[in-house]
């Protein structure tokens, strides 16, 4: 196992930086940079605009920009962002948070229901709780994030109910005791982390489904079945073992998706994240800001895998990593 991971680990570099200069290159492909929008502006100077583009090396070719940038990077340093005109690592370290915070509420969502759901949907199917589940699904895979945060609001605001539409926090948030704080973040969380979850609760509880019907209907379970074993130590001991290798891989990707995911829902409901923040950078071609988060989902997705091999060893004693 030591061997392993340290072979995936030296792995990681090579990969890294072919992430890492693929992605550069591609956002150079579209036409400007970030000082275009500025010349348009008549109250800034040709000088101004002129001595900015030295200063952000906008004036080399792209493959000087990448090495500078790379440079920066092997040194601890992610760059200034254009925009905010202070090291990109403030500017991320001010809104991670925000951003694990909603990530990790919407994967406890979605797996916290989809592996029950899926097991349950499994154990009795074609019933009517199956359907029911099947249909609510389709129409979870259906429905766009962006267009069920929208549907949300627009109830809360119809019915008056008494949650937030828009930001992580109250104006008052400040004079809140820690527990009235607390529970108002929580408040504010709901929606962002219920329109995340529900939307990967769809296809992990399809995914669920189906992997527990491949089990049940094998050899092994029916000997088992045979024998006079318990249908509840059948199911959950022998059958969901098995059927959670799949899901277990899947759990890899859950972390960068999430990560990008939260980018439209996080503009819709006001939530201060990481990912309305760099879709902004994308767009403004903000590029130091825009490559380091380029830089964490793709980290976050390698990391993932490795975690998800790690514990597929665990769940499985037939796997084993030399």
């Amino acid at each position: 196992m030591k061997t392993y991971l340290i072979r995936r680990v030296l792995v990681l570099i090579p990969l890294l930086l072919a992430i890492s200069l693929l992605s550069f290159f591609i956002m150079q492909l579209s036409p400007g940079n970030y000082l275009d929008q500025l010349r348009l502006n008549p109250d800034i100077s040709s000088d101004l605009i002129n001595r900015l583009e030295s200063e952000y090396g906008l004036n080399q070719n792209i493959f000087h920009q990448y090495l500078h940038w790379l440079w920066q990077l092997l040194h601890g340093n992610l760059g200034e962002s254009f925009s905010y005109r202070i090291p990109v690592t403030e500017v991320i370290g001010s809104r991670i948070a925000n951003t694990f915070i909603l990530s990790l509420a919407a994967m406890i969502i979605a797996w916290g229901l989809a592996i029950p759901l899926g097991i349950y949907s499994a154990t009795h199917r074609y019933s009517i709780t199956d359907n029911f589940l099947s249909s609510f699904a389709f129409i979870g895979l259906s429905i766009p994030n962006f267009f069920f945060a929208l549907i949300l609001l627009f109830l809360i605001v119809k019915y008056s109910l008494p949650l937030p539409v828009s930001g992580m926090t109250d104006i008052m948030h400040d004079f809140m005791s820690p527990t009235e704080q607390l529970l108002d973040i929580l408040r504010h969380l709901l929606v962002p982390a219920v329109v995340l979850g529900t939307a990967s609760t769809a296809s992990l509880m399809r995914q669920m489904r189906g992997q527990m019907l491949d089990v049940i209907n094998s050899d092994y379970i029916r000997t088992a079945r045979a024998k006079g074993l318990k249908e509840r130590t059948i199911i959950y001991h022998h059958a969901l073992r098995n059927a959670l290798n799949p899901m277990i891989t899947l759990f890899g990707y859950q972390l960068s998706s999430l990560l990008s995911g939260a980018a439209l829902t996080e503009t819709v409901t006001g939530w201060p994240g990481l990912g309305k923040m760099m879709l902004t950078a994308v767009r403004g071609k903000d590029i130091y800001l825009a490559m380091a988060g380029m830089m964490m989902g793709s980290f976050m997705l390698v990391i993932g895998n490795l975690i998800s091999d790690l514990l597929l060893a665990l769940n499985d004693p037939r796997i084993k990593y030399d």
